[in-house]
């Protein structure tokens, strides 16, 4: 897998916003793309992202929210519904052939999901986070997340949502989603 994690900024809400834009950027690499199979590649890593990202909110942001946030679990909770939804229709589009219109139009419908969800995220929780930790605990957390990212699984798994099915689940998930890169990338 190609490098994912975003290597500046330090602190966590700078770092989870900078992979928002980035996230961004690579929607529209795939969906500009002028060859149809010139977008498997990006498509990959645009995929790897989504999933490495959300896994590490849902490992060590969105718990941090429900302690430190007023409301924080009616937040995290509607936050944990978008997620479960994207990674449902990022499974669904990955099944899609990737020169189809059908292709283009799911992605299409997710970039838009998945861009609102970014935009709940920041103004909803990581404002309230960077209003109620100091620097050095969103650095820390920056760490944290950072971690998890390397680690994470690089395919969607809708369902592991919570901190406590990551940790349990999600060791064994990448595992095996890196075993499957591999071998997709030495057949490709």
């Amino acid at each position: 897998m190609p490098e994912m994690i975003v290597e500046t900024p330090e602190e966590v809400i700078a770092f989870l916003k900078a992979q928002h834009d980035l996230i961004e950027d690579m929607f529209d690499q795939v969906l500009l793309a002028s060859d149809p199979q010139a977008r498997e590649k990006p498509f990959i890593e645009l995929r790897q992202l989504l999933a490495v990202h959300e896994t590490a909110e849902e490992m060590f942001v969105h718990p941090r929210a429900r302690r430190e946030v007023e409301s924080g679990d009616a937040i995290v909770d509607s936050l944990l519904q978008e997620e479960h939804s994207a990674k449902e229709q990022l499974s669904k589009i990955e099944s899609l052939d990737i020169t189809s219109e059908e292709f283009i139009d799911e992605l299409t419908k997710l970039r838009e999901a998945v861009l609102a969800h970014a935009e709940h995220e920041e103004l909803e929780e990581f404002e309230k986070l960077q209003s109620d930790m100091n620097a050095e605990e969103l650095k820390r957390l920056g760490t944290a997340v950072k971690l998890a990212e390397a680690i994470a699984p690089t395919r969607p798994h809708a369902g592991v949502e919570s901190a406590k099915l990551n940790f349990a689940v999600g060791p064994f998930a990448s595992m095996l989603d890196r075993a499957r890169d591999l071998i997709k990338q030495a057949v490709s």
